[in-house]
């Protein structure tokens, strides 16, 4: 821990000394004030880590809340003003080596008459600080518009999923995921219970909650959670669980989600029939499960042993890195989350370097895949081009 915290602070004040740098090294402010910018800059970022590690320990209160809104919404904005230093910088890099360029390689004929034009320092420092307190202006729009965005209802992301040789009594089968919604101080029973408002329109035949359900203990969200009850299906409701269950005490959540209903599928399967037709709906636990407990090893193959033979094989996994082993087991479907799209820039650019595949229904091999973006989100409570979704997933056949 103490090896941790060490790293985080150093990556911290890296960070802070350069968007510091970047943004005030020519602002007409005393060295002490950029000093004491830098170290809430880095104090910010500690903050979220800081509520993590109380809430964790036991403590929970209404002042932790209001500090878990506020850790929050600083690092989103931080994110934002080094993300558009990053593209300002990235910018200006090959201009300015031009420039150096240009001045080494010409040599203009000197005229005594011409008088040369003055460079003032004065206004360059002008030009630079307008267009610094432009980046934190636009860092602050994006982080308001973010805002509206993660905390708006869910809206419902309609998908076609053709299948191969489809029975007529599976036509139309309709699977409702929610995923991802991380209920915590930011996210509470109200954006629950307008999420369940939702699900209950869409008369599913199932309903799957696809892991990273909570972000804090059974006895710290069990109240904001229980609205999940009512949700409403033809055949039941579903759970797998996410790495963040892990984080926040997976056993007493699989007994709680249990307690709400839902059917836990930890490397099993259930057999639903409709008429003739048999599909066989899989789950394993999240893809980092054996990290934490060696009985919860992901495995999607002995997902299906005694299985009987269907007409249709899904399985849920919260994480999309799942597919290789679903591919090679036969699965016609995998339906994950995990990513949330990316969230907001610019980890949307970066999350397909962790997953195979990040948002939408694609193709993998014989096996086709769905990776909704979320129907909550983690950390900052903002999401930019990357809005949140309950799936409605229909089979069809093709």
């Amino acid at each position: 821990m103490v090896r941790f915290f060490i790293i985080f602070f150093a990556i911290s004040a890296l960070l802070a000394g350069y968007m510091t740098w970047r943004l005030f090294g020519r602002a007409p402010f005393r060295r002490r004030w950029k000093i004491a910018l830098a170290a809430g800059i880095v104090t910010t970022i500690f903050v979220p880590v800081l509520t993590i590690v109380l809430r964790r320990s036991g403590f929970d209160n209404p002042g932790l809340h209001l500090l878990t809104w506020a850790g929050y919404l600083g690092v989103g904005f931080l994110s934002f003003v080094f993300s558009y230093l990053v593209i300002r910088d990235l910018v200006w890099l090959p201009v300015a080596a031009l420039n150096w360029f240009k001045a080494r390689v010409s040599k203009p004929a000197r005229n005594p008459d011409k008088i040369e034009p003055i460079d003032s320092p004065s206004r360059r420092g002008f030009l630079v600080n307008s267009m610094n307190y432009g980046i934190l202006a636009a860092a602050a729009l994006t982080t308001g518009f973010g805002v509206a965005e993660a905390k708006q209802t869910p809206q419902v992301k309609r998908v076609a999923v053709p299948i191969d040789n489809l029975p007529p009594d599976l036509e139309g089968f309709k699977i409702v995921q929610i995923t991802d919604i991380h209920v915590n101080p930011t996210f509470r029973r109200s954006s629950v219970e307008d999420i369940v408002a939702v699900v209950n329109t869409l008369e599913a035949d199932i309903v799957a909650l696809t892991g990273d359900l909570v972000d804090g203990s059974v006895d710290q969200l069990g109240y904001d959670v229980a609205p999940l009850a009512q949700i409403q299906s033809v055949s039941g409701n579903f759970f797998v669980t996410g790495n963040h269950e892990y984080y926040s005490g997976v056993i007493e959540w699989i007994e709680e989600v249990r307690r709400l209903g839902y059917i836990v599928l930890l490397n099993e399967h259930q057999v639903i029939t409709r008429g003739q037709a048999r599909l066989v709906l899989a789950g394993v636990t999240d893809y980092r499960g054996g990290n934490f407990f060696s009985t919860h090893r992901s495995d999607p193959q002995k997902a299906l042993n005694g299985a009987p033979a269907a007409d249709v094989k899904i399985l849920l996994a919260h994480q999309p890195k799942n597919i290789f082993a679903a591919a090679r087991a036969g699965y016609d479907l995998q339906i994950s989350g995990h990513t949330h799209g990316g969230q907001f820039f610019p980890w949307n650019l970066l999350v397909g370097f962790a997953q195979p595949y990040v948002y939408g229904l694609h193709t993998h091999e014989t096996t086709q895949i769905y990776v909704s973006r979320g129907t909550g989100y983690w950390g900052p409570p903002v999401r930019v081009g990357s809005p949140s979704e309950i799936t409605l997933l229909k089979l069809t056949r093709r």
